[in-house]
């Protein structure tokens, strides 16, 4: 009887922790993160920088990226992609584009300096399948996100890779 009872409390123990795990995965926040050379990969020297900011909400993100004027080339496109520090990821999100290749309703990226900001849902999330994110996956992406294995990256005529890039900073609501 007592061997019952110590595995009943046990079960309801870890019952209540995968619970409040859950809940602080879809747990709303602000993602914010300075975009520089420094945070390619390689490393690049640039006048280049920018910010963006996000509100991640279960249903969407609002967000908000501007950039300066000090580009080495000009802004080709913006994403957010799906990778920690220091490593290249897929693009999970088109935040702008002046090539034509993101998805029916991606803005342009208006020339330097310049601020956009959007809303991303659902069906905004073109995943990166190769890592296991597929397209849609917008819990996944804020998963990612509160994580720290999401990041921002502006590619530019002269740095078509990458020339300004910051890995997201998630804080959670109170």
């Amino acid at each position: 009887m007592r061997k019952a009872n110590v595995l009943l409390v046990l079960g309801v123990l870890a019952s209540l922790l995968s619970m409040s795990a859950g809940s602080a995965w879809a747990q709303a926040g602000q993602a914010n993160v300075r975009l520089r050379g420094y945070e390619e990969v390689p490393a690049l020297t640039t006048g280049g920088g920018g910010l963006f900011h996000a509100t991640v909400e279960p249903d969407a993100i609002s967000y908000e990226l501007s950039y300066n004027s000090a580009f080495r080339g000009s802004v080709l496109q913006a994403h957010i992609h799906f990778a920690q520090r220091g490593v290249n990821g897929g693009i999970v999100v088109f935040l702008c584009t002046n090539l034509g290749n993101g998805p029916a309703g991606t803005q342009a990226c208006p020339a330097a300096p310049a601020t956009i900001s959007g809303t991303i849902h659902a069906s905004d999330i073109i995943g990166a399948a190769s890592q296991g994110l597929v397209a849609g996956d917008l819990a996944g992406l804020e998963r990612a996100i509160r994580a720290g294995i999401a990041y921002v990256n502006i590619h530019s005529t002269i740095f078509p890779g990458g020339e300004i890039r910051g890995q997201l900073v998630f804080t959670p609501n109170p």
